[in-house]
């Protein structure tokens, strides 16, 4: 970082990613966005006859102790390096949605040895469904970013939440070949959910072109 960005910039990253000054809006928008959509592909398929899948915590209230784990330690920490430091060149060479793109690629493939570890949740799921997850999360937790003033720790927050609410929502059956209908119903909102936050970045982004200009 140092080499790219000049003498006091890791010190200026630090102090940034530990600024939680990010807005009631991103922490609302988080919490609904991740919670609306992981609940309703785990409770969706009940209504067509699909038995239910019980939670994966042992009971409701230790959820906040799972999603600090979860924010830090279970998958969050990867933003310290994919929102908070290669997002910024992807984007100003590709553009926000070619450089969001090839980021939800390089982090879906940045994830294929849990395809070959046996008890993993991925050696359940579809590869390409796994990339239409990680493609709708690049755009979503990129809204979310920018959102935040490009603070790091709402990239963490976003992630770990993401993960955490798989926990009570499971949308993966742990078995192999039977139908993963909750989980191509939350790959499917999730890139839909993608879509909508990243014409919203490139809407504000071309606002504030024109007010530039």
């Amino acid at each position: 970082m140092r080499t790219l960005k000049g003498k006091g910039a890791v010190a200026s990253y630090i102090k940034s990613f530990f600024n939680l000054k990010f807005g009631l809006k991103v922490w609302i928008w988080i919490f609904f966005v991740l919670g609306l959509s992981t609940a309703a592909s785990w409770f969706l398929p009940e209504l067509f006859g699909e038995p239910s899948l019980p939670m994966l915590l042992p009971n409701v209230y230790i959820f906040p102790i799972y999603w600090l784990i979860m924010v830090f330690l279970g998958g969050g920490q990867e933003e310290i390096g994919w929102r908070g430091y290669i997002l910024t060149f992807l984007e100003r060479r590709f553009g926000l949605f070619l450089g969001s793109c090839i980021l939800g690629l390089i982090w879906a493939c940045w994830h294929i040895p849990l395809w070959f570890i046996p008890g993993t949740s991925q050696t359940y799921m579809n590869f390409f469904g796994f990339i239409m997850l990680t493609t709708g999360y690049s755009f979503f937790f990129s809204w979310i970013m920018k959102s935040s003033g490009n603070r790091p720790l709402a990239g963490l927050i976003a992630h770990g939440t993401a993960n955490a609410f798989i926990l009570l929502f499971p949308v993966i059956i742990m078995k192999l070949e039977v139908p993963q209908i909750r989980f191509w119903i939350w790959t499917s909102l999730t890139i839909i959910i993608g879509i909508i936050f990243l014409l919203v970045n490139i809407n504000s982004s071309n606002g504030s072109h024109k007010h530039s200009t």
